[in-house]
């Protein structure tokens, strides 16, 4: 399974416990509610999905939304190549 960036929107709003249209993509995630159990969700949650290689340490390094799509369609991208 493949995680779309609108499912990584969702998924983002649903654990800050905003909708997906109050999200600002280069805005520091941190500052808009994000916490590093939030994000750990969020790594287990994508892993379960199929994105496996998805790291808590690369998102935390730079946790604006944008940054965080780029990330995962990138990993996406990777997998399917191998």
């Amino acid at each position: 399974m493949t995680l779309s960036s609108e499912q990584v929107q969702e998924d983002v709003a649903n654990v800050l416990y905003v909708e997906v249209d109050e999200l600002d993509h280069e805005l520091d995630l941190r500052e808009q509610g994000m916490d590093s159990v939030r994000v750990m969700q969020l790594v287990e949650q994508w892993r379960s999905a199929g994105v496996e290689k998805v790291d808590y340490i690369v998102l935390a390094e730079d946790p604006r939304l944008e940054r965080w799509l780029a990330v995962l369609e990138d990993l996406q991208q990777s997998a399917q190549k191998t």
